[in-house]
C-alpha cells in the first residue's frame, strides 16, 4: 500500500464502488438519506406569533439582563 503523502497518484485499478465504499467508511455520509420534510419529527407547531418551538426555546434561554 502506498503512502498517501508520497506524491504519487492513487491506483486506478480500484473499482468505483469500492472507492465510494472506502470513502464512506472514512468520511461518513455527507448527506442524510431523507430530508427534514420527509421525517416525522414530533415538533409542535409554532404559536400564533409564527415562532417555532426552537425559536421559543432560544428566546427562553436569553438571560434577563440581555433584555
Amino acid at each position: 500500500m502506498s503512502d498517501p503523502d508520497d506524491g504519487r497518484e492513487p491506483s486506478t485499478d480500484e473499482p468505483q464502488w469500492r472507492r465510494r465504499r472506502r470513502l464512506a467508511e472514512v468520511f461518513g455520509d455527507a448527506l442524510p438519506e431523507t430530508t427534514s420534510d420527509e421525517r416525522d419529527e414530533a415538533e409542535p407547531p409554532g404559536d400564533d406569533t409564527g415562532d417555532s418551538a426552537q425559536d421559543r426555546w432560544l428566546r427562553g434561554q436569553v438571560p434577563p439582563h440581555h433584555g
